[in-house]
């Protein structure tokens, strides 16, 4: 073994000096709001779109909604008792207990008529629609681009990290939170009335909604799917045939072709109920919407598959019925990993690996939260459009926006740490016992397990922590094993890779038969530079 000469002592201290003077420590939070300002705003804003009222239901009325547009977000400044607006700094804030925060400005169109009548615009303009708090330190804080000299004569510490809020002067932390990798299938055994059983399962997630589907295979062989808004079980031949999937053949060749797979499908088949696609929609109907007329049972079945079964195969501007197919194709996928983990040709996957596992960071949560803060003001703003034209008064949009409803909507979570989903302690005052604590509580992950139950295995040091999370840094007592801290070297990817980039290589490596690649043209302009 080679001697630790002072050379490599010192080459190591220079690149460790050199490694923490570029402040990374915060970094992840950093990167994960801005990309949150820069394009995670926006995109919520986009999915909205719209604003629909009840006006034009009655007759005589023309029909009246709102379209949303661009959505951009200044610095943090503060409004006087005299109405003048002003920068504001993170010391003010935190010596007045106010908000760091900035306004929020939306373009927003108020439009008559639509369907039958031409469209007419009544107003169009941008207004404030609320206010954000501000990272300290995130592209949009005031102090961010300041030099040192700069810093000490505002009152700020040169040397403070950064990446906290601060709402009626209290510093507040997001924790980053760990949770199972959405939209992946993970299959393993479970016990079921006292009996093994193989199941398959994944968090298919779109939009901030996150939707559990299960394929189990129970002791008699046969395989049942279970998706929210349905109670019970369904058996799997039926869900897939009244997803498009009508042949014995093709079901059997989209889950496998290996000869004791196949034969499994077969025992599947026998008992299948129906036949038909349209049979299979029928008997989903009658489940879900058991005593209702018949198509009422029809226009409810065909609801919920598009809506709550495998909701992030969903693609704005892809034809339904190839977005049922896909689902089809996903479930015989579940099945094929239920079968494999009964033949024994694959292991149950572990929950605990890394590599099935994604963090959700600063900008990941605010952006559940802006989406919420969205819909309340889109209700507000509807009940205000509502009732001006029950009043026959003019409608514009500065006297429907109230921009408390956002500001509320977007302050109480973090000041209180009670986040959108029934989840608690999300943010949490930032430890100030020392600058050590200040840097930990910034690293610190929790996962969303309970923390009453023993849940051993979760608890325990995993091999592919290495490297990503600190062996030893981990309190005592009844949170120990669930709240972790960064290892020091970490830097955390970001996930905003070009979707459709990916599949365009992936064709061009001919890869076939994979949901979303249908209709990919592998040879278009950039398809391997991407």
């Amino acid at each position: 073994m080679s001697s630790d000469t002072g050379t490599d002592r010192a080459a190591r201290r220079a690149i460790s000096r050199e490694y923490f003077s570029q402040e990374r420590l915060a970094e992840h939070h950093f990167r994960s709001f801005n990309n949150f300002l820069r394009r995670g705003m926006q995109e919520v804003v986009t999915e909205k779109e719209t604003i629909d009222t009840d006006i034009g239901d009655k007759e005589g009325q023309e029909p009246v909604f709102v379209e949303l547009g661009n959505v951009r977000i200044e610095t943090p400044r503060v409004r006087e008792a005299d109405g003048s607006e002003e920068l504001l700094y993170p010391q003010e804030a935190r010596l007045r207990n106010i908000t760091y925060a900035a306004p929020v400005f939306m373009e927003m169109t108020i439009v008559r008529g639509g369907e039958e009548e031409p469209e007419t615009v009544v107003d169009e303009t941008e207004t404030k629609v609320g206010r954000m708090p501000i990272m300290v330190g995130s592209a949009k804080c005031n102090i961010a681009d300041l030099t040192r000299e700069e810093l000490i004569t505002i009152g700020e510490d040169p040397v403070d990290p950064g990446g906290y809020f601060i709402v009626n002067g209290s510093e507040r932390v997001l924790m980053t939170s760990e949770d199972l990798a959405p939209n992946k299938i993970l299959a393993e055994f479970d016990t079921k009335y006292g009996d093994e059983i193989q199941v398959a399962k994944t968090f298919s997630q779109r939009r901030g909604y996150r939707a559990l589907v299960l394929c189990e295979r129970n002791r008699e062989g046969l395989l049942e799917v279970s998706f929210p808004s349905v109670s019970g079980s369904i058996d799997f031949v039926t869900l897939v045939r009244a997803l498009g999937l009508e042949s014995d053949e093709e079901i059997v060749h989209r889950v496998s072709d290996d000869p004791e797979i196949v034969k499994f499908m077969l025992e599947n088949l026998e008992v299948a109920e129906v036949q038909t696609e349209e049979g299979a929609i029928e008997t989903l109907g009658k489940r879900v919407a058991g005593g209702q007329g018949k198509n009422y049972q029809l226009k409810r079945a065909n609801y919920v598959i598009d809506r709550y079964l495998l909701p992030h195969l969903h693609e704005d501007g892809v034809d339904e019925e190839e977005v049922r197919i896909n689902k089809a194709y996903y479930l015989c996928r579940m099945a094929e990993a239920c079968f494999e983990l009964a033949l024994g040709r694959r292991e149950s996957d572990d929950k605990d690996h890394y590599a099935n596992k994604r963090l959700k960071v600063s900008g990941d949560l605010m952006k559940d939260l802006f989406r919420t803060a969205l819909n309340k003001l889109a209700r507000d703003v509807k009940y205000q459009l509502e009732r001006a034209n029950m009043r026959n008064r003019n409608l514009t949009v500065s006297t429907v926006v109230r921009s408390d409803v956002l500001t509320e909507r977007l302050e109480h979570p973090i000041a209180t740490g009670n986040w959108v989903g029934g989840r608690s302690g999300v943010s949490q005052l930032v430890d100030r016992t020392d600058y050590m604590g200040v840097l930990s509580h910034l690293r610190r992950l929790r996962s969303p397990l309970s923390r009453s139950q023993p849940h051993f295995e979760a608890r325990d040091l995993h091999a592919t922590q290495w490297g990503r999370i600190c062996p030893s840094e981990t309190p005592e007592g009844p949170n120990c094993g669930l709240v972790k801290n960064f290892a020091q070297a970490m830097e955390l990817s970001q996930n905003v890779a070009n979707e459709q980039a990916l599949k365009r290589e992936l064709a061009s490596m001919g890869v076939e038969g994979m949901p979303g690649l249908e209709g990919i043209d592998a040879t278009s302009p950039g398809a391997a530079d991407d």
